[in-house]
């Protein structure tokens, strides 16, 4: 039994909601995030880097300190407004390929997490999870939503469209093209079918946002732990995240480019491939794998399919059937040499299927040796993995949508 509840969000005023709104801190460059706080005061990252007014590099306790007064100042200049009652919020993006994404914004139970109703296929840093519960500890807000993914449920989308005939709260356009839309659903007629109809969910997937998740979780056994007449429905409960149907959720795939063949040559390295895969040589045409446990593979100028010999491979869990573990098991441990994905500087990863040709570039210029390229996770395959208590490597899934920072704000 799912608890998604409403809150009252802190939010942009409507003038200025688009030049407010911005991508996570980590996503830019140096250059690009100077360039947007040189040009445009009302960015989050002007909150979320507030050394930038003091042209100083801070860190730590004393940054996030910092990120508190920049926040205050936002909501004491008439930036940030919040709302006088509870409410869930309809939230569609639409982006630049015309996918679009309808769903919910509310505030989730950190309890749920707890007792695996929200369910990770994930494994998540200890040091990132403490750190940015810290952050959120010190700062009391958190600004940019969990993406949680939940079974198609007709209830909850026929108010969500019926919600949406209505003039949107906000509208705007982001640099890359993706448009944003945002109304409050205050009835309280609607508020109670919405809660209930969670309610009747047994399990609720996180898409994205792993360490947000298990963060907010440290944050409320912290709080819960200090306080003798904790209640449960103190703000430290619930975490902000946005929940969208699982038919509208897109995962991508994440490709790995490899810097060397681990001290073969490559007619060794194709002689060890052979013995797990059926290989073809495509030639200089970029390939790219039309199904499950095939790969593609961009060597020495050319391109190669890889075909699994099912019969050297068996499929004993969910993840054994997911492509980038199975690369992982076949490839990229026993015979490069890669054994964390995490924190080898010898792999890298670029998403999506039009990445092929950044694959080429990036072989053909001498930075990386070999690529590989694979077909997307399903939600299946999510769902299942998650069922069983497994994890996913990183850079599994590229997930759409990708959310935006500041758009509605939850205080703890």
């Amino acid at each position: 039994m799912a608890k998604v509840v409403p809150f009252k969000a802190v939010k942009p005023t409507r003038a200025i909601v688009g030049l407010v709104a911005s991508r996570p801190y980590q996503s830019y460059t140096i250059d690009e995030r100077e360039s947007r706080m040189d040009y445009n005061p009302y960015s989050f990252l002007h909150i979320v880097n507030p050394g930038y007014k003091y042209d100083q590099v801070i860190t730590g306790t004393e940054r996030y300190k910092l990120v508190k007064n920049r926040y205050l100042e936002f909501k004491e200049d008439g930036v940030f407004n919040t709302d006088k009652s509870p409410a869930y919020y309809a939230y569609k993006i639409v982006n630049r390929h015309k996918q679009e994404f309808n769903g919910i914004i509310a505030a989730t139970s950190a309890e749920d997490y707890e007792q695996d109703i929200i369910k990770k296929h994930e494994d998540t840093i200890e040091k990132r999870e403490q750190t940015f519960k810290t952050y959120l500890k010190t700062v009391g807000f958190n600004a940019e939503p969990v993406l949680l993914t939940y079974p198609d449920n007709d209830v909850i989308s026929a108010i969500i469209k019926e919600t949406q005939k209505n003039h949107a709260e906000f509208e705007f356009t982001m640099t890359y093209r993706d448009t944003h839309y945002l109304w409050k659903i205050d009835k309280q007629e609607h508020i109670e079918k919405i809660r209930a109809e969670f309610e009747k969910i047994d399990t609720i997937y996180i898409a994205d946002g792993h360490h947000r998740s298990a963060s907010s979780y440290l944050l409320y056994k912290d709080e819960k732990a200090k306080n003798p007449n904790h209640t449960g429905q103190e703000s430290y409960n619930f975490f902000m995240s946005y929940l969208i149907p699982e038919s509208e959720l897109v995962i991508q795939e994440f490709n790995r480019l490899i810097k060397d063949l681990n001290g073969l040559s490559k007619e060794e390295f194709l002689i060890k491939l052979d013995a797990m895969f059926r290989i073809e040589n495509r030639g200089a045409v970029p390939y790219a794998p039309s199904k499950p446990h095939h790969f593609s593979m961009y060597l020495d100028g050319e391109f190669y399919s890889l075909y699994l010999r099912k019969a050297n491979y068996k499929f004993k869990t969910a993840l054994d059937k997911l492509d980038a573990h199975l690369l992982y098991q076949t490839i990229l441990k026993p015979i490069l040499g890669i054994e964390d994905l995490r924190n080898d500087s010898r792999i890298e990863y670029v998403h999506g299927r039009h990445e092929m040709i950044t694959i080429k570039s990036s072989v053909d210029n001498g930075e990386f040796r070999v690529g590989f390229g694979m077909c997307p996770a399903t939600v299946k395959q999510m769902k299942e993995i998650a069922d069983e208590g497994l994890t996913m490597p990183p850079k599994s899934t590229y997930i759409l949508p990708k959310l935006r920072s500041g758009i509605t704000i939850y205080e703890y």
